[in-house]
């Protein structure tokens, strides 16, 4: 059985190849990563994934154990932690000053995806914990970054995000824990908290709970909502943690996958005095953890990418090895072929290579937009950066994430009946991979942000800034002979892609706005096809070229070109159908009685 997580030739060639990510070396504050440097960090991150958080994948599926408020994670899960902790991997893009490593982006994504891909309920925890830190980097107080930051970035200390509650999910602005001001200037908090990803766990002597919560008297909705720091264990003056801060664990969910990630029920101020600090300006708390959710709704993208390039990679291995059925086209006297030989089987991982190979240069290539802003000298050109990132977004989390469950969906059919067989490893993959569909804002509420906030964002040029870049690409790969018909495919798509937002903008604008609303989940899918044709002709305009320039590589690039030939010229045309579909904008779902749904 494969023990790889992801196609490392695959990994550098888009690092290395397709983005260059090694030029990025010649400025100041990349100036020691250059490529040997960054492939040693990839090496030592695909050793720690394959050799060490590998082997928790299927530990994991046991689950974590609740006893009268405490959660244990499975035990093996103590030593990969410190050893991870040790390894500085939680930090890696992050500024040295506060224990990070400061490399780019795009490098941690590379290492990412082979933790991620290795045991998605582990890294979990870790997540969250950076996600929670980046918020004290940026909204905390000089005294908050003091106690709080290198605890967290080393992993001493994790942390979460506490949002949702069992009347207020996508919803927030209904939530009803309150914040009552103390006279030292810190909070007591009271409220309940559900879905709580790492909510409570024994690997850290501590766990930061960035919480929304309502100060007494505040508004109602949304406008009216804080941010507040709420450690399990209070903070001492040294920096150690002192009493319990009554932030209680009331159960952990039971759920369909991620079993090794407790997702916990919080109360806290149940039973005593919870003691929270403001984090940020009152009221303005939403403002705040919309930075936290946009890095998670990012990471989500790469949880479910990462699970799709390992159900890919096994689905593959496992097409070589199967022998079954005698090919079509051999001699009667032949015996059964590998799998991999027939004809659904090869159209099945064609559909996973196009996907999970399209899917990590977008992410990659969303990590270089990041590492350029960092490095941009003019405040248009960071601006143009940010926009591009805003609108990659939800591509990111809501594509990604319905495409990596089919591709998982695919790697069990390759398998068979042995695919839905616990014993093997994509059955597993599959289960896990489902809930990335509905964290940080459920895929609908994705393709409601596209079109409803990022499509006219900034008067429209922040989604201009995204088809620019596709233009180019498209340019790009007219300029390559062998290439160039791809090129003309996608740019009749962009062409009837750009018709159709323009429609279903004006649609959402006017008295059929329901409608509209009705086809923003199509409309993002189309939105995701036509970026995995992006990145997938970018792919296949780089690696022509270099065909025939050295034997051992050509196989590789031919598969690039071969690959965006499969996409381009067999999806596009069902997404060209989509489209049409968006344009005539029926309105039967807006116009069904309800009761006419049956029941």
């Amino acid at each position: 059985m494969a023990q790889l997580i992801a196609d490392r030739r695959d990994v550098d060639f888009v690092l290395h190849e397709q983005f260059e990510v090694a030029e990025l070396a010649k400025n100041d504050a990349f100036a020691e990563f250059n490529r040997k440097t960054i492939d040693l960090i990839v090496t030592e991150a695909r050793n720690l994934a394959i050799k060490e958080v590998l082997p928790l994948q299927k530990i994991s599926d046991a689950g974590c154990e609740f006893d009268a408020g405490i959660v244990r994670v499975p035990e093996a899960y103590h030593k990969v932690y410190k050893t991870y902790c040790e390894g500085e991997w939680l930090a890696m893009s992050d500024s040295p000053e506060w224990g990070g490593q400061g490399m780019p982006k795009a490098v941690g994504l590379a290492a990412n995806e082979y933790f991620y891909g290795a045991c998605n309920s582990f890294m979990l925890f870790n997540m969250l914990t950076h996600g929670a830190a980046r918020l004290v980097e940026s909204f905390g107080t000089d005294e908050q970054k003091k106690v709080y930051l290198k605890n967290m970035y080393s992993g001493k200390w994790s942390g979460t995000m506490l949002l949702t509650e069992p009347d207020a999910g996508s919803d927030v602005g209904a939530l009803t824990t309150v914040a009552k001001r103390n006279p030292d200037g810190t909070y007591s908090i009271s409220g309940s908290k559900i879905f709580i990803s790492g909510g409570e766990q024994d690997m850290v002597e501590n766990i930061i709970h960035p919480t929304l919560a309502r100060i007494e008297g505040a508004p109602a909705g949304t406008r009216g909502i804080s941010l507040f720091l709420v450690p399990k264990y209070r903070v001492n003056p040294d920096g150690t943690p002192g009493e319990f801060n009554d932030v209680v664990c009331t159960g952990i969910e039971h759920k369909m996958g991620l079993h090794g990630n407790s997702t916990c029920s919080l109360t806290l101020g149940g039973k005593g005095q919870c003691i929270g600090t403001l984090i940020g300006e009152e009221n303005k708390g939403m403002a705040a953890m919309f930075q936290m959710m946009n890095e998670a709704r990012q990471m989500v993208g790469l949880q479910g990418f990462a699970n799709a390039t390992a159900s890919f990679t096994y689905a593959l291995d496992y097409a070589r090895q199967r022998i079954q059925t005698k090919h079509m086209t051999d001699p009667p006297e032949a015996g059964p072929a590998a799998i991999i030989r027939h004809p659904d089987v090869r159209r099945q991982l064609m559909l996973m290579k196009s996907y999970v190979e399209g899917m990590r240069s977008l992410i990659y290539f969303n990590g270089m937009v990041q590492d350029q802003h960092h490095l941009a000298d003019s405040a248009e050109e960071k601006e143009r950066l940010r926009n591009l990132e805003e609108v990659l977004t939800p591509i990111i989390k809501g594509y990604i994430t319905d495409k990596a469950f089919e591709v998982c969906s695919h790697g069990v059919q390759v398998y068979g009946g042995y695919g839905y067989i616990e014993e093997y490893p994509v059955a597993q993959l599959l289960r896990d991979t489902r809930i990335f569909q509905l964290y940080e804002g459920t895929n609908g509420i994705q393709s409601i942000d596209l079109v409803g906030r990022k499509m006219g964002m900034k008067k429209g040029t922040a989604f201009m800034a995204f088809l620019e870049e596709i233009r180019k690409t498209i340019e790009m790969g007219k300029a390559v002979p062998s290439v160039k018909p791809l090129a003309d495919n996608v740019e009749k798509l962009f062409t009837t892609y750009t018709e159709t937002a323009a429609i279903l903008g004006k649609a959402a604008g006017s008295e059929k706005v329901l409608d509209a609303f009705a086809f923003t989940h199509p409309f993002l899918e189309a939105t995701g096809d036509l970026t995995m044709a992006w990145m997938l002709l970018w792919r296949a305009a780089v690696a022509a070229p270099k065909i025939g320039q050295k034997k051992k590589d050509d196989l590789f690039y031919n598969g690039q070109v071969t690959t965006a030939r499969f996409f381009i010229n067999t999806q596009l045309p069902i997404t060209a159908g989509r489209l049409a579909a968006i344009q005539v904008m029926d309105g039967a779902a807006i116009a069904m009685e309800d009761a006419s749904f049956g029941g």
